[in-house]
């Protein structure tokens, strides 16, 4: 079994409990669990996002995951309805639900969305500015004159973050050996 970084950032509704089923096959094969997510489009989608623990994800790594995670969701059966897996890695914008996802991107821009009001605002988008203690700092692209530019951002009120493609990013991940494979 990997050992895993707890997720800070976690589903809720019927993607939790999705999650809740697919994490410990995921981990029992050496992944880390991303995100699910359950979208409506082009009929009813159930995505799982999960990497290795050097952030790659091959095609045939997702092929392993979707074989074992499949099978349990029919006997769990947590889907009233017809849906299609789809298992992928996080991408080049990925989402950053640990607290090393923050660490290890610290320095690129980002989009992150809070589920309650920080400084007046729920949206930033910025750059990660490092960690203090239980806290992402965020530096902002673009703040009006005299607001603050910087903000400090609890982790238990992040709803979603992720990564932003700029040029920066796809050279880092370069550099790093290679943009992650779906």
């Amino acid at each position: 079994m990997a050992q895993t970084e707890r997720r800070l950032i976690g589903e809720t509704g019927l993607a939790a409990r999705v999650a809740a089923i697919v994490e410990p096959i995921a981990e029992d094969l050496g992944y880390r669990l991303v995100r699910v997510k359950i979208s409506g489009a082009d009929g009813l989608t159930l995505q799982i996002m999960a990497e290795r623990p050097d952030g790659m994800m091959t095609i045939e790594d997702c092929e392993t995951l979707s074989r074992a995670v499949s099978p349990t969701l029919d006997v769990e059966d947590p889907i009233d309805r017809a849906y299609r897996l789809e298992v992928s890695s996080p991408g080049i914008d990925r989402p950053l639900v640990r607290r090393g996802d923050f660490e290890r991107w610290s320095g690129h821009l980002a989009k992150i969305e809070l589920d309650k009001m920080v400084g007046g605002r729920r949206r930033f988008r910025g750059v990660i500015d490092g960690l203090d203690g239980n806290q992402l700092a965020i530096r902002l692209d673009s703040a009006p004159a005299g607001a603050p530019d910087r903000y400090l951002i609890r982790f238990d009120d992040i709803a979603e973050a992720k990564l932003v493609l700029t040029d920066a990013l796809i050279g880092e991940i370069s550099k790093r050996g290679g943009a992650p494979k779906t």
